[in-house]
C-alpha cells in the first residue's frame, strides 16, 4: 500500500491510499472531512484506511504469489488504526520480504518494536542515499531475501 498527497490547484487537501496490487484506492486523509481523528489540518478516514489499505496489507500475506510487501508509510495517521497496526505486526512476524517507511517523527509502541526488531534493517533516507536506495533494496530482496523496513 502507498499513500500520495492530493492537490487542487496547487494546494494539499489530503492524502489517498492505493492498495499497489489491485489498483483500489481511497482516502486517508482530507481537509474536508468533518467526523474523525485530527491530524493537523487533516481530518483521518479510519474506513478509507482500513478498507484499503489494511486490505491491502492482509491480502498480500495471504498471496502465495506475493514475496515482498510494501507499506508506504507507517506515520501518524495510520497509527490511529488498530487494525493497521495489527495488519503490520502481522506482516514483521510473516516470512514474506518487507519494504516499509517509517515517519521520522512518528512515536507509537509499534514503532518501538520496529526500530528494536534483530530481523529487520532499518535504512535512514537521507539527501545522499535516496537515489540509490530502490537498487539497493531490490538486490537485498532478491539476493538475500533480506527484509526491510
Amino acid at each position: 500500500m502507498i499513500t500520495e498527497e492530493v492537490r487542487e490547484h496547487g494546494a494539499r487537501v489530503g492524502f489517498k491510499v492505493t492498495d499497489i496490487l489491485t489498483g483500489n484506492d481511497g482516502w486517508l486523509a482530507s481537509t474536508r472531512r468533518a467526523v474523525g481523528p485530527r491530524i493537523g489540518k487533516y481530518v483521518v478516514d479510519l474506513e478509507g484506511l482500513e478498507v484499503v489499505g489494511v486490505q491491502a496489507i492482509t491480502g498480500a500475506l495471504h498471496d502465495p504469489e506475493v514475496s515482498a510487501i510494501v507499506i508506504d508509510e507507517v506515520g501518524p495517521m495510520e497509527l490511529l488504526s488498530e487494525k493497521f497496526k495489527m495488519a503490520v505486526r502481522q506482516t514483521i512476524n510473516s516470512t514474506k520480504a518487507i519494504v516499509g517507511t517509517i515517519h521520522y517523527r512518528a512515536n507509537d509502541p509499534l514503532l518501538q518494536e520496529i526500530r528494536s526488531s534483530l530481523r529487520l534493517s532499518i535504512v535512514t533516507v537521507t539527501v545522499d542515499n535516496r537515489s540509490s536506495l530502490p537498487q539497493q533494496l531490490v538486490e537485498e530482496i532478491t539476493n538475500q531475501g533480506g527484509r526491510q523496513s
